[in-house]
């Protein structure tokens, strides 16, 4: 693969840096030791400016170019996940109950390596911000990056992130215009009836029975209400009530996770949610109560620079290599405020088939480095060449 040979040149340190990530994770807002260690590298790079504490722990850098221009963002993940590492390399997490296992580290990594790669060349005109954002797992760093100004404060005009795949062949792009990832909503019912005796339920109003058929409900949402060609995932991922065999409770519990790709689709998945509980309210005389909590927005890729950014990735592993019409995936990803405010494109990159991710086995593959950060600073110096 035509990787940048000066990147090449420095696999080891973006390895010795990746490992040290994954062996301190941080979850959420709170990673601070995580950048710091970035700021340190970024200072011994030589990058122009360093501005921290952004959504708590947040860093971006600049790094100016040989002439003037407009301004490219590069966007890396810093947070890891609540789990216990079950693999026992030499720089297995140090923290109980935390570890990297959605690839954060190698994000982060790759984005220094490109760093380190554009602050010695500088072959681009303009400036490129490093975006180091904590809080993907849940939290959304993203957005409060974004709130916090971020794209007006450093001029960024287009943005760009990648993502590990472990599905996928090592150095093998995948992405797509319009909505790749998902919104991914929650949503809880809270249903109160009138517990009794099990020997008499004519005498309670039985929130179970209640939970039970707006579960079942739930299910025709997607069959009955959208077509079979509009993807949507809804999820009951909890029911809970209840404390022994002979007493009818007084209340139940149902949470779960809405999945779409178009703010239509999610507007019918509310309506329906809201319909049904109303109505198994009325036949059931209990009291349904639907909590629905909006999360990430979809993730939609703008046409233009998902081209652009797919024919850099041919440039570093070749067009066999790069699929740009992929089907969108159901997870979701907050790079989405960023690319609902400026234009950009996501992408994912194979990091050879493994352990899947959020996983206590996985592991980032170090040899994707190098490719990750070629890309990264392909795409600087393709989008904004020296006028």
């Amino acid at each position: 693969m035509p990787i940048i040979n000066r990147i090449a040149d420095f696999f080891n340190d973006m390895q010795d840096w990746r490992q040290h990530i994954h062996s301190n994770p941080e979850l959420g807002f709170e990673c601070h030791k995580t950048a710091d260690f970035v700021v340190s590298k970024l200072k011994e790079f030589g990058v122009d400016e360093t501005h921290t504490k952004i959504a708590e722990s947040g860093v971006v850098a600049i790094i100016k170019g040989k002439s003037p221009g407009k301004t490219i963002g590069l966007r890396a993940d810093m947070d890891a996940l609540p789990l216990t590492e079950t693999v026992n390399h030499l720089y297995k997490s140090k923290v109980p109950g935390a570890m990297h296992a959605c690839g954060h580290d190698g994000h982060t990594a790759m984005l220094l390596g490109a760093a380190k790669y554009l602050a010695e060349t500088r072959n681009f005109s303009g400036n490129v911000a490093l975006i180091f954002q904590p809080a993907e797992e849940g939290g959304g760093g993203a957005e409060v990056m974004c709130k916090e100004g971020i794209i007006e404060r450093f001029s960024i005009n287009q943005v760009y992130g990648i993502h590990n795949d472990p599905s996928l062949p090592l150095g093998y792009f995948k992405t797509c215009k319009g909505p790749t990832m998902a919104a991914a909503d929650e949503f809880s019912i809270f249903i109160e009836g009138i517990g009794g005796h099990g020997a008499n339920p004519e005498d309670t109003i039985d929130p179970l029975i209640t939970a039970v058929q707006i579960a079942q409900a739930i299910q025709t949402i997607s069959s009955r209400n959208l077509s079979a060609l509009d993807p949507v995932v809804i999820s009951i991922t909890q029911i809970h009530s209840g404390t022994t065999h002979n007493i009818v409770p007084s209340n139940a519990f149902i949470n779960g996770t809405v999945r779409t790709l178009t703010k239509e689709t999610q507007k019918i998945v509310v309506k329906r949610l809201e319909e049904v509980c109303k109505g198994h309210s009325i036949v059931f005389k209990g009291d349904v109560r639907l909590d629905y909590q909006y999360g990430y927005p979809p993730t939609i890729n703008h046409p233009k620079e998902t081209d652009f950014a797919a024919s850099v990735a041919a440039k570093i592993v070749g067009d066999d290599n790069v699929n740009a019409n992929a089907d969108p995936i159901m997870a979701s990803e907050d790079f989405s405020y960023m690319i609902e405010k400026i234009p950009g494109s996501y992408l994912a990159i194979g990091q050879g088939v493994g352990p899947s991710l959020h996983n206590p086995q996985y592991d980032f593959n170090d040899d994707l480095s190098p490719i990750g950060a070629s890309f990264l600073a392909k795409l600087v110096e393709t989008a904004q060449p020296i006028k």
